[in-house]
């Protein structure tokens, strides 16, 4: 399964979509910071899932409709930071899908996330995060699951990665870094959490018209379910 997560820079990097899609042959796509109100209802031969609703700029989930079928979808409010209380950038920020394989009848669930800003505590974004990953298992119990976006989280990732881990998650980066705009704060910010997945590789793609650099999971469902939340 080949997922792109790409934070769109405020809708800026729209237009790059559907030459993103054909170039890579992918089957999922997890958008961050889109406009809600202006996406189509297909891009690239992948159908929308579904888009929050709550803020304008927002997440989405695209599938590609001969390979799964959408069967539940879940937009979840997270904890807010300061940022969000007087902007109100992001009411929903974590969008979940339990997508199933049409070939094999087997339900995987794929998210969109997108953590508070920088402007934000690393403690808070930890908070969100772990708590994003607990309500991805409400949309299955014991399912393979896989959450990719924008974390905001450049630095001290070993301890974000432990506290994933004890939740019986793996912490995957890319293989560049993610984020360019501000030399200070380059760094890897783009990133997959997974559980019940072979993460393959993580590729950081060239840069658009984004800040964000768009990143292409490759990973397949392993044998077994292997973790779980503890």
């Amino acid at each position: 399964m080949k997922v792109i997560s790409y934070n769109l820079n405020k809708h800026r990097a729209a237009g790059e979509l559907t030459a993103l899609l054909e170039t890579h042959g992918v089957d999922v796509l997890c958008l961050q910071e889109c406009d809600t109100n202006d996406i189509p209802e297909q891009v690239g031969g992948l159908r929308l899932a579904e888009a929050t609703q709550r803020n304008r700029l927002g997440l989405a989930v695209y599938y590609r409709e001969n390979t799964f079928r959408a069967e539940e979808v879940r937009a979840i409010s997270l904890k807010k930071s300061l940022h969000d209380y007087v902007l109100k950038p992001a009411e929903e920020r974590m969008l979940g899908v339990r997508l199933r394989d049409i070939d094999t009848g087997r339900d995987v669930i794929v998210a969109s996330f997108h953590a508070a800003p920088l402007t934000a505590l690393n403690s808070l974004r930890r908070h969100q995060i772990r708590t994003a990953l607990t309500e991805l298992q409400n949309l299955g119990p014991g399912l393979p699951a896989l959450m990719v976006g924008d974390y905001n989280y450049p630095v001290f990732k070993e301890n974000l990665g432990q506290k994933v881990r004890d939740q019986g998650y793996e912490l995957t980066l890319s293989d560049a870094r993610t984020y360019t705009r501000y030399r200070f704060f380059r760094g890897h910010y783009d990133f997959a959490t997974s559980v019940g997945f072979d993460i393959a590789h993580i590729t950081t793609l060239p840069q658009g018209l984004s800040d964000h650099l768009p990143i292409l999971i490759t990973a397949e469902v392993t044998a077994s379910r292997g973790g779980g939340l503890g």
